[in-house]
């Protein structure tokens, strides 16, 4: 027993000799002490936790090269290399975790739709439970500042600048032709469904380097990327009838939706205010195939739609209607690919392919055009350190364009044209701390329809100036080439562009958000032509200028009644242009100077229902009266919208839905058209341009078939 008493005692008084004493303090970037940050050597059970006064201290057996790693919630983990036998105490600083809720974000001039979205406005549901939105996503982001309500359009109209000055994305990759069919002066849709969609992000200005050829907005939409479980979707409504399917399998899925719309069994009940020898019929579908790969997901979309209608139009310039007969063919592919391809390395890549038709039979004259648009993008991001991302890439665009028009028993004329656009990005992204980041990028593109290499720099930054309270700041400058209605027609253009100024206030808090900025915007090389529209004898040149100013304001609200959720929009805008054939600097017809919407979306448990309202005013628009000296002196009315939906459960998986755009029926003017020549009596007649309809009343009925027999359409109405 004494020998092995001895060896006992011999054996501890080695072991305590051959253990290491590690001390050392941790602290943040105030130099504040961290308490309770645990403090180990990696692969072994040997460490500890800081005390109240950030200290630690502890023991081990270890020898040698070893890693000791630092970690607390909320801070990033710190790993550091030491040699156990001349350690020495240190004192370790913890940086802030960037990833964390509290931590800044650039907000300036952007607004997003996704769960995982820190400067979230709206929820991805309410793309299409708006009332009065009918499931377009245009419709739902025209309650949104910043927007302008232009009615006889249906597009998507951002600060002072024009429908086609937005470009539409789809998983990062563009679309040539988002908007459906439509003839002058009848509003259209958005082609896409937003029952494929769990993210949208709608840039207002300012930006990122990624994005080009936009000289006020860019659209951002991204499909789902994995389904939870097979799910069938049924639709009968009382404009058409609808079928959607999800299927998933180990390591891919499937989803398609298919639809057919004919307004005329609608139209036959409800009261038009146009003249319809066929209302329009839509034959549409689309399908998104999903599949991992290593570790990136590939997702192939494809989007298909046909549309045709046939309607008599009132012409101020003929005592007879004229006949406007269109069918538009739309086909539109995408593929793209996310994934890894180091440890701290991402690439994003992918390619679309956009064709669209038309055939326009116009008071027996015929218009045949075809546009071929083709994407291809290849962008990497390396995480330089946790708080330094870069992004880098390319694009290349290509768009084919090509129109013949066969006057009635007459010569053909043929117009078109061909662009190859090619552009180079890189943007940082630097998180100082919690409370400050910046991203600065610079793009440059060369288009071969104006032969122009230009560079764009862009640079914004934000900086939390107190607790879910913070501002951000936003500049770049952008350009864009003419649009099609001029390219077609002249070669001899240069890019459009505009520079964008935008100061941005955001408080966010448990379910409350309050958003203010105020922008200018400054315009030039605008196109301007000298005939009363574009045609082939115009005389074009990029003489054009102007600006917009403003200040938008949003509030929302989900906390502070049970079951009630609302948002208030509010809109100043200030804008001039001297484009087109305007005889000077003048407010556009497009702009309204006051925007202002309330949307509320109510539960009602006792009815099982969701009960929402939407109301919407804009002030009134300018426009040319002839007959007046001064030119665009002119205003309508103002634009009063009041709208109603109500969703109710007839059971867990069906749902039974109504909706009322315009429910108190007023007959909206937005401008007018005038005759091209003055009567007997020297005054020019004028023509009203009004709403197809005073209301649209809509009314389906969705039937949701899932394995948990719990999933349901209310999110999607």
């Amino acid at each position: 027993m004494k020998t092995i008493l001895t060896l006992l005692i011999t054996f501890i008084t080695l072991l305590s000799y051959s253990q290491t004493t590690l001390k050392g303090k941790v602290i943040d970037e105030q130099k504040n002490p961290i308490v309770a940050a645990n403090v180990f050597l990696k692969g072994t059970y040997d460490g500890t936790i800081t005390d109240e006064n950030g200290e630690f201290s502890f023991r081990t057996t270890s020898s040698g090269n070893q890693i000791l790693q630092i970690s607390f919630i909320s801070f990033e983990t710190l790993t550091v290399k030491i040699e156990v036998e001349n350690y020495q105490p240190k004192t370790f600083n913890l940086k802030d975790d960037l990833n964390t809720l509290d931590a800044v974000v650039v907000s300036a001039g952007t607004f997003k739709a996704g769960d995982n979205s820190k400067v979230t406005a709206l929820k991805p549901l309410d793309i299409v439970t708006t009332a009065g939105s009918a499931g377009n996503i245009i419709g739902a982001l025209q309650t949104l500042p910043g927007t302008q309500t232009v009615g006889e359009s249906g597009r998507l109209f951002v600060r002072g600048g024009e429908s086609n000055e937005t470009q539409t994305y789809v998983d990062g990759i563009r679309v040539a032709q988002p908007y459906g069919a439509t003839a002058n002066n009848v509003p259209t849709r958005g082609r896409f469904s937003p029952f494929l969609f769990d993210g949208i992000t709608f840039s207002t200005g300012g930006y990122s380097a990624e994005y080009g050829d936009a000289l006020s907005s860019v659209l951002l939409m991204n499909t789902i990327d994995e389904p939870v479980q097979d799910q069938t979707d049924i639709s009968i409504m009382t404009v058409g009838a609808g079928l959607g399917k999800t299927k998933i399998w180990e390591n891919s899925s499937l989803t398609f939706n298919t639809s057919y719309m004919n307004l005329a069994p609608y139209q036959a009940i409800i009261p038009q205010n146009l003249d319809w020898n066929k209302p329009v019929e839509v034959f549409s579908g689309e399908s998104i195939f999903r599949t991992k790969i290593k570790k990136g997901l590939l997702k192939i979309y494809a989007a298909f739609d046909k549309t045709n209608f046939d309607i008599n139009q009132k012409d101020v310039n003929f005592e007879d209607k004229i006949r406007v007969d269109i069918t538009n063919k739309n086909l539109y592919l995408n593929s793209s690919f996310v994934g890894y391809v180091a440890e701290n390395t991402k690439l994003q890549t992918g390619l679309s392919y956009g064709y669209s038709q038309n055939k326009i039979n116009l008071a027996n004259d015929n218009v045949g055009n075809n546009e071929r648009s083709l994407h291809y993008k290849l962008k990497f991001t390396q995480f330089l350190t946790h708080r330094i991302k870069l992004n880098f890439g390319g694009d290349y665009f290509h768009t084919n364009f090509d129109e013949s028009f066969q006057e009635n028993q007459a010569n053909s004329f043929l117009s078109g044209y061909d662009n190859n656009l090619g552009a180079l990005f890189a943007e940082t992204e630097i998180f100082f701390s919690k409370k400050l980041a910046m991203n600065v990028g610079l793009r440059g593109s060369n288009a071969s329809i104006v032969n122009d290499f230009v560079v764009e720099p862009r640079i914004s930054m934000a900086y939390k100036i107190a607790e879910n309270n913070q501002v951000s700041l936003a500049y770049g400058t952008f350009n864009q080439t003419p649009n099609q209605s001029y390219l077609k027609y002249t070669s001899n253009l240069n890019y459009e562009n505009t520079s964008h100024y935008i100061l941005n206030y955001m408080y966010n808090k448990e379910g409350k958000m309050f958003r203010a900025e105020g922008y200018y915007k400054n315009y030039n090389d605008l196109v301007k032509y000298n005939t009363s529209s574009a045609q082939f004898d115009s005389d074009f040149n990029n003489n054009g200028y102007g600006f917009a100013k403003g200040i938008d304001l949003f509030w929302r609200d989900n906390k502070s009644i049970k079951n009630l959720e609302y948002w208030i929009s509010y809109s100043f805008i200030d804008s001039k242009r001297d484009y087109k054939n305007y005889e000077t600097n003048v407010t556009p017809s497009f702009i309204a100077k006051h925007n202002f919407s309330l949307v509320t979306k109510y539960w009602v448990e006792k009815l099982k229902s969701q009960i929402s309202g939407t109301y919407s005013y804009n002030s009134g628009r300018p426009y040319d009266n002839p007959n007046s000296v001064v030119f665009m002196n002119e205003q309508t009315q103002s634009y009063n919208n009041l709208s109603f939906s109500w969703a109710y459960l007839l059971s867990q998986q069906k749902i039974l839905f109504l909706s009322v755009s315009n429910a108190i029926g007023t007959n909206t003017i937005f401008g007018y058209n005038y005759a091209n020549s003055p009567d007997l009596n020297g005054q020019f007649q004028r023509q009203a341009i009004t709403q197809p309809a005073n209301r649209f009343v809509f009314v389906g009925f969705f039937w949701t078939i899932s394995d948990n027999k719990k999933t349901n359409n209310l999110d999607n109405l």
